[in-house]
């Protein structure tokens, strides 16, 4: 579900700007799309309530990351880049073993810094503060 969406509480809507903030660090010139998936009666059908998406322009084309949810825990982290026609050049998840697939995957750097991403996702998302407070 759009990210823009999902913003319903100060928390969510800060987690979300922490995330937008990690890829601007290492992607400087990223875009965020807080709207990625259109509002029409299809596309509708087949998202996900339990999902934040954001979309962003990174090379070599349009990255979607998916976090799915389990309440308001994280439990997994997709992404996926699509190139100029819309085919998807290469995917990433956290589910399983945090490996690339595809038939175009990033530069080993490339991949690296999203899984170093991917960690500090998780470290704002599954972060109690009244826990480590004590």
């Amino acid at each position: 579900m759009n990210a823009a969406e999902q913003a319903t509480s100060a928390t969510i809507a800060n987690k979300i700007a922490a995330i937008v903030n990690l890829f601007k660090r290492e992607f400087v010139k990223a875009k965020p799309n807080l709207s990625p998936w259109n509002n029409d009666p299809d596309t509708r059908e087949w998202m996900d309530p339990d999902s934040i998406d954001i979309g962003f322009n990174l090379p070599p084309g349009h990255t979607l990351v998916q976090l799915r949810l389990n309440s308001e825990r994280l439990i997994g982290i997709e992404i996926m880049c699509f190139g100029p026609l819309g085919s998807e050049l290469w995917k990433f998840s956290t589910i399983g073993s945090w490996e690339f697939l595809g038939s175009c995957p990033p530069p080993e750097s490339f991949q690296t810094t999203l899984k170093e991403i991917s960690y500090e996702i998780f470290a704002v998302f599954n972060h109690d503060p009244e826990s480590s407070a004590n």
